[in-house]
């Protein structure tokens, strides 16, 4: 063979093996994700929606459904993760550009996983959790012989009519915002039109619901960790706290005897345990509060408020520069599609410093979006209890933080987070920076 031919088959060779590499980092990662995604379903999960019976149509659908969570969940978890995985691996890649051992950490293997997280994402919110839904809502049309089968037939009806009244929608929508030529030969392409356009409004909305919740979540933050953590002495008598609990407990243990004794209405029996039992565990997290230690109480809670304090500061003052940034100097504007490969420059103007510093932001304006989430009074419904969440109400908190985690490249590249390029998603297009 001619020099030339085995140098090409060499090459060929190289992009083969780099490509089966990726392929196994990011089917180790999501199935990490997935492991970890299913118990996290397991502990909210609620135990009466899986019988025991393993033959049962309605475990069937239930296990079917709860996979697909499963499935979304990590999807949502990957969403979050990419963005400080992209930044901290642009600044490795600048500190130790020769190393061996993480030569397999490059800007094709950021980019296939952007790629993947779009892809799964379109995914799960076209396809898998309406699927999930109507699946476990579907009995069967009248007449069929029953089993899960039927319940497949009719979801799948069910969803090709959805499908059709949301492109429908899609179609008007963007023949009445622009109506020309190019626009209508794009109407009907499916995979290079529809999708991108319709995860592109679902992530407006994300940005929107982000927007709107961040502020809340920032000022519940406060409130929440001081529910979790253990407070000093001066600001938490907890003594009187566990007497007031133990009277509590007393009285209703007494009222529960008094009306089992003259046959009260079984109702009111019930409403009374019910209260003793929530009385007793409050007293047993009490007295676990109690035998924290004294570093545990006087160091961790004023030193958790401080972290707080100098995050929530932090992110108001990045937020303040961004806006004055924009306004006063044009160069801050996004200019399009530009070409940035990782390990040339830093996202940021501090070095690896402020890279650590805009990957903690990124989590905790995360973290807080959530908080200010289930905080709201339109979506408080939705929180889920431990071992006590139906499968309906886990399929709408995986929707749920499906869309608020596709939204967070934009919501922290719109305020100024960080300044890393977001790869194109278009699949007629190369996975560049843009």
């Amino acid at each position: 063979m001619e020099p030339a031919e085995l140098d090409g088959l060499g090459q060929r060779e190289q992009l083969f093996h780099e490509r089966v590499r990726e392929c196994l980092i990011c089917t180790l990662l999501f199935a990490s994700l997935y492991i970890f995604c299913h118990f996290i379903i397991t502990c909210f999960k609620k135990h009466t929606d899986l019988p025991a019976v393993e033959g049962d149509e309605d475990a069937a659908v239930d296990r079917i459904a709860l996979r697909m969570c499963t499935f979304t969940l990590a999807v949502s978890l990957g969403a979050v993760l990419l963005l400080p995985f992209s930044i901290l691996s642009n600044e490795v890649l600048l500190l130790f550009p020769q190393n061996y051992y993480i030569q397999w950490l490059n800007g094709s293997l950021i980019h296939g996983l952007w790629n993947l997280v779009f892809l799964f994402s379109n995914l799960s919110l076209v396809f898998l959790m309406p699927f999930a839904y109507f699946f476990t809502e579907a009995e069967g049309f009248a007449g069929s012989k029953k089993g899960v089968m039927a319940r497949v037939y009719e979801t799948v009806v069910v969803l090709v009519l959805l499908t059709l009244l949301v492109l429908g929608m899609v179609w008007v929508a963007s023949a009445i915002a622009d109506d020309d030529a190019v626009t209508r030969e794009s109407l009907y392409d499916l995979w290079e039109y529809y999708l991108p356009y319709l995860y592109s409004c679902i992530s407006l909305f994300g940005v929107l619901l982000l927007l709107v919740c961040t502020p809340v979540g920032l000022s519940r933050m406060f409130t929440v960790t001081g529910k979790l953590l253990v407070k000093p002495r001066l600001l938490e008598d907890l003594d009187e706290q566990l007497n007031c609990t133990g009277f509590e407990e007393a009285a209703l243990s007494r009222k529960i005897s008094a009306g089992k004794a003259s046959c009260w209405v079984n109702l009111s029996v019930a409403m009374l345990q019910e209260r003793f039992l929530a009385s007793q565990s409050q007293r047993l997290a009490l007295e676990l509060r109690g035998q924290a230690s004294p570093w545990q109480r006087n160091l961790g809670y004023p030193l958790a408020m401080l972290c707080l304090l100098v995050l929530t500061g932090i992110s108001v003052l990045v937020v303040c520069f961004h806006t004055l940034e924009l306004l006063l100097d044009d160069a801050a504007m996004p200019r399009g599609i530009e070409d940035a490969p990782l390990g040339q420059v830093s996202f940021s103007s501090f070095g690896s410093f402020g890279a650590a510093l805009q990957v903690i932001l990124i989590f905790y304006l995360m973290v807080s979006s959530v908080v200010g989430f289930y905080s709201s009074p339109l979506f408080v419904r939705l929180l889920p209890a431990r071992q006590d969440t139906p499968v309906t109400k886990i399929i709408g908190n995986c929707v749920s933080l499906l869309v608020l985690s596709s939204a967070l490249p934009v919501f922290s590249r719109t305020l100024g987070l960080h300044k890393l390029s977001l790869p194109v998603t278009r699949t007629h297009q190369p996975s560049k920076l843009c």
